[in-house]
């Protein structure tokens, strides 16, 4: 008999970085074990990783102010929901409304993407669901 994988109820994970490119890459390998740790595939984590890096290129590219990003990984058995959240001013927010290729190529890997504004803080909200986990 395999061995059942771990059953995760809202397992949640966060990470702090500077708000430079170097730290992207730090980023990219979290999200790919923890991706990994859960069960997607090498497609999905692959999916994954780009889409949370196009959400850090997208803060970085617009040059918003020096405040860290902040990333949050919530797990569940199924799913997997990630919060990139940064600390926006106004003019940075109409900068950030520009990058529609970016959020394009996001919505596009992930099942479901949401941007949201709340007192001062930019946040896209990301969902990827597995689709084949071996039980």
């Amino acid at each position: 008999m395999s061995e059942k994988l771990k059953i995760y109820d809202n397992d949640n994970i966060k990470i702090s970085i500077p708000n430079k490119p170097e730290f992207v890459g730090v980023v990219r390998l979290t999200t790919s074990a923890i991706s990994n740790r859960l069960g997607f595939n090498i497609e999905e984590i692959d999916d994954i990783k780009v889409a949370v890096a196009e959400a850090c290129t997208i803060i970085l590219e617009s040059q918003l102010t020096n405040t860290n990003i902040d990333i949050e990984y919530i797990l569940n058995d199924n799913e997997m929901t990630i919060f990139v959240r940064s600390e926006i001013s106004e003019q940075d927010n109409e900068q950030l409304a520009e990058k529609g290729l970016g959020l394009f190529i996001i919505k596009s890997l992930m099942n479901e993407v949401e941007m949201k504004d709340d007192s001062g803080i930019k946040e896209l909200k990301m969902i990827k669901r597995i689709e084949d986990v071996a039980q």
